[in-house]
């Protein structure tokens, strides 16, 4: 089965680690079968304009309600379409596309369309959720398959109104936002530039390139030694340079990276109490940190001599971040596939990059 995938994902200009086989996503598979049509619990962030607006989460947004919260519910779906992509013939794939075909119908679009354009929803999962909203649609214009083309031209109206609400954000935000959670911009602009490439959108791609130069550019020293904070699911130090991989050309990036970053002292991060969400997410940087290393890795020269290490210590977080993934721990288990999945399967990397 793992030559099988590997020819697969090399006809496919995909790129995966040698070990990601279809046990192995049929568990990470299981994790958001599990949890996309999963109602409660349910934490909504939303903005109440009328009593008509107290209703359940699979009403406000019929597509996007289960894994706990909207962002977790689209990557949900992202993961269950990756995995059906890459494993067609697995046991899995027949259900993974039952349950995508159940939330993507242009009825359950509509209103979650509705639902986003509403007054007082301006900041509604902005950039994170969003981000990923057009990860799960790059992923279906990527998919050659008939169903998935369906799916995507269902999505469209969604995709073009998360398009419309980042495009005139960018512009006002002077200043990007650093943090390790959701708000972090870096991470957003680089789930968002590899969609525009996918989706031939210049004029998206363009706004989000020129935002990545005016607020990283000028960076240096970044201060990595004071990561993480407690609840970190990201570095804000990594996210700005795994966006700016995307962005600067190889020579720009190779003098850019060593004045931003001059070293890079970090070891895998532990999950002190596994039923405490905020802490889990700690599980979710080192996986995150993992790919990140990796996308940056892949834009440095053959003969860096950063190569070695900073792949060995991706190598090390991967390790610690798979091994936490524990499905019974629903705090983790509704959005860390998700995770892992983006990691094993090298979905930030493009063909040539490794």
């Amino acid at each position: 089965m793992r030559l099988l995938l590997a020819g697969m994902l090399l006809a496919g200009g995909l790129m995966a680690d040698s070990d990601f086989d279809q046990a192995q996503a049929a568990r990470f598979a299981r994790l958001a079968l599990d949890c996309v049509h999963k109602e409660y619990p349910n934490k909504i962030a939303h903005s109440l304009n009328s009593d008509a607006d107290v209703q359940p989460p699979r009403l406000l947004t019929p597509a996007f309600y289960g894994c706990y919260d909207w962002h977790s519910s689209v990557h949900g779906h992202w993961l269950l379409v990756r995995l059906a992509r890459l494993f067609p013939q697995a046991p899995f794939a027949p259900e993974a596309r039952r349950a995508v075909a159940q939330s993507l119908t242009p009825a359950n679009i509509a209103q979650e369309v509705k639902y986003l354009n509403a007054e007082g929803r301006t900041t509604f999962e902005r950039p994170y959720g969003l981000a990923w909203l057009l990860q799960l649609a790059a992923e279906l214009r990527e998919w050659d398959d008939p169903q998935a083309r369906e799916w995507s031209a269902t999505l469209r109206p969604l995709e073009q109104a998360a398009i419309v609400r980042v495009s005139g954000w960018l512009p006002k935000l002077a200043h990007p936002i650093r943090t390790g959670e959701h708000n972090n911009t870096a991470f957003g602009l680089g789930l968002m530039i590899d969609y525009a490439r996918i989706a031939g959108n210049g004029e998206f791609g363009k706004l989000l390139e020129a935002r990545g130069r005016d607020y990283y550019l000028k960076d240096t020293s970044c201060p990595l030694a004071y990561e993480p904070s407690g609840e970190d699911f990201l570095s804000p130090c990594l996210a700005e340079a795994d966006a700016m991989r995307r962005i600067l050309p190889r020579e720009e990036f190779a003098a850019w990276f060593p004045a931003f970053l001059p070293r890079v002292d970090l070891e895998p991060t532990r999950v002190a109490d596994v039923t405490d969400g905020k802490l889990y997410h700690l599980a979710g940087l080192n996986l995150s940190r993992a790919w990140m290393l990796e996308g940056i890795v892949s834009r440095l020269a053959a003969n860096d001599s950063r190569r070695a290490p900073l792949t060995a210590l991706a190598g090390r977080l991967k390790q610690a971040g798979l091994e936490s993934i524990k499905s019974e721990h629903y705090e983790g288990g509704h959005w860390l596939g998700s995770f892992a999945v983006y990691l094993v399967s090298g979905r930030g990397l493009q063909e040539g990059d490794r």
